[in-house]
């Protein structure tokens, strides 16, 4: 057992690139630790190796997390277990939160040690907003479902953030473009490491760019939030005003159009007893 640490899990964020990014403390839970559960041993084995320890270490990614699980809830009521990613966060497009819903439904300590993530990091590259954002993960590899799926956050007023593969880059790009309209978007990759970089431009701008040079490393791209809607003109409102007036007496009508298109009722008002009288 370890002397150090309470039984319970420990989400422990790893570097994403730079191994300098890894926290002081993380380096103790993962010196301490009774265990740590990895995507990949060989990638864990070299973190380990770099803050000079070594622990017991087992497997569990997507493919068998169903089995594993029990055991590592079990070795929760008297053992430290370390959560790790190959990098970055785990939980983050990586597998994960229902070790944490069992370890908290087993009455077991939950403990997160925060530090990198490719996506935080990626926005604050990418100079786009950063007060809302919405995470994807990744998108459908095939061509309609990642077109219907582009279709659900079309109208979400917030930047986007997703990961993507270099062979695929381009393509997904092209599908952003053409289901959100050419917005302003980033690509960054190799963040922390030595080849970081991080690309700006429109959808279809980065679409060209890439689509005989597929980039290598890990990606993210991040694409800002829908511009704001133009004003609408007199003829816009006489055009729903006029579509109104055929299931509404004049005041209701004045205020559907005026909260559908913000512009002033007793205006609206007015406007809708001259086409009525027409």
């Amino acid at each position: 057992m370890s002397h150090t640490l309470s039984p319970g899990l420990y989400i422990v964020a790893t570097p994403i690139g730079n191994l300098g990014d890894l926290s002081p403390r993380a380096s103790e839970i993962l010196k301490n630790a009774d265990i740590v559960a990895v995507e990949d041993s060989r990638v864990t084995a070299r973190l380990l190796q770099h803050i000079g320890t070594k622990r017991p270490m087992t497997p569990y990614h997507d493919h068998n997390a169903e089995s594993v699980r029990p055991g590592l809830i079990a070795r929760m009521a008297s053992e430290a277990v370390a959560l790790v990613s190959d990098a970055g966060t785990p939980l983050i497009s990586d597998p994960g939160y229902k070790l944490v819903r069992d370890a908290r439904a087993a009455g077991h300590a939950v403990v997160t040690i925060p530090g990198p993530c490719a996506a935080v990091a990626a926005l604050t590259l990418a100079g786009l907003p950063t007060d809302r954002f919405f995470f994807l993960g990744f998108l459908p590899p095939k061509q309609q479902a990642r077109a219907e799926a582009i279709a659900e956050i079309a109208a979400i007023r917030a930047t986007l953030i997703l990961y993507e593969s270099g062979p695929r880059l381009s393509a997904c790009l092209s599908a952003l473009a053409e289901g959100l309209g050419d917005r302003e978007a980033a690509v960054a990759r190799e963040i922390s490491k030595k080849f970081e970089e991080c690309v700006t431009g429109s959808l279809s701008q980065l679409a060209e760019r890439y689509a005989d040079a597929p980039p290598r490393g890990e990606i993210v791209v991040i694409v800002g939030p829908p511009g704001e809607a133009p004003p609408a003109t007199e003829a816009d409102a006489d055009t729903a005003l006029a579509e109104a007036l055929t299931r509404l007496p004049v005041s209701k009508a004045a205020g559907e159009v005026a909260k559908k298109l913000g512009l002033d009722r007793k205006a609206l008002y007015a406007r809708a007893m001259e086409l009525k009288g027409q």
